[in-house]
């Protein structure tokens, strides 16, 4: 009797230089997906600290796909929104022509996950400081988004992102809600940030749909790859199906 076949693998493209696969992935997808990840080494959420690093981002996804990986994203929300929309579509086009394979970014994640839960007017948290905050508002726009509030956390630290609470997100999330119009959902942007167990929190207290980028980057990458990306018990955007 044959073993049975491994879950297919999805490779992942990670700003830190440690290059480990976030815990949202195998926490959401276990048994279902495997993923492996390649480290960027950024030195800093910023323009500067991503400059250095920009011209090996294909070099990791091509060994990705040579370990085997089936689809791929590039796991940073500012680096992949940074210059515009039309900069982030050209990037993950040089990913896909250079692989083969099918390709997204955390950026192109968000957007994917807001038109799917069918929101267009959005409040924002994000850990950024006020230069990425207004491109992210600048790439948003770009989409038809209208950015109701936007309130930062001004860091720039990949290791003091990490360590944000969830008392600190959720408070976050609340003040950016509350601030400026109403708003159809929350924007929780930095895939640094460790949001998968306060989504459903804060949905349940603002009642409306909540998008954090780590979650909605592995919604994302299992739509990307053709897999169904439902999942019970992590908020609204895992009770949808691909579009």
């Amino acid at each position: 009797m044959s073993a049975a076949a491994p879950p297919p693998l999805l490779g992942l493209i990670v700003p830190p230089a440690h290059g480990q696969v976030p815990d949202d992935g195998p926490q959401l997808y276990a048994g279902r997906a495997r993923f492996s990840a390649r480290g960027l080494g950024i030195a800093a959420i910023s323009h500067h600290g991503f400059a250095p690093v920009m011209r090996s981002i294909v070099d990791h996804a091509l060994a990705l796909r040579d370990a085997g990986a089936q689809a791929i994203s590039l796991m940073g929300t500012s680096i992949s929104f940074q210059h515009g929309a039309v900069f982030a579509n050209e990037l993950r086009d040089q990913l896909r022509d250079a692989t083969g394979l099918p390709c997204t970014t955390m950026a192109h994640a968000i957007v994917h996950a807001m038109q799917t839960l069918g929101v267009q007017r959005i409040a924002v948290a994000s850990s950024y400081n006020d230069e990425l905050n207004q491109c992210l508002r600048d790439f948003l726009d770009a989409q038809g988004l209208v950015v109701t509030a936007l309130r930062g956390l001004d860091m720039t630290s990949v290791d003091a992102v990490a360590q944000v609470s969830p008392q600190e997100l959720m408070e976050l999330g609340r003040s950016a809600y509350a601030q400026g119009e109403p708003a159809d959902a929350l924007l929780i942007s930095c895939g640094g940030l460790r949001t998968l167990t306060v989504v459903p929190r804060i949905e349940a207290q603002l009642g409306c749909p909540v998008i954090a980028s780590s979650p909605a980057g592995f919604w994302d990458l299992m739509c990307t790859a053709g897999l169904d990306p439902t999942v019970t018990g992590h908020g609204r955007l895992f009770e949808r199906p691909c579009r």
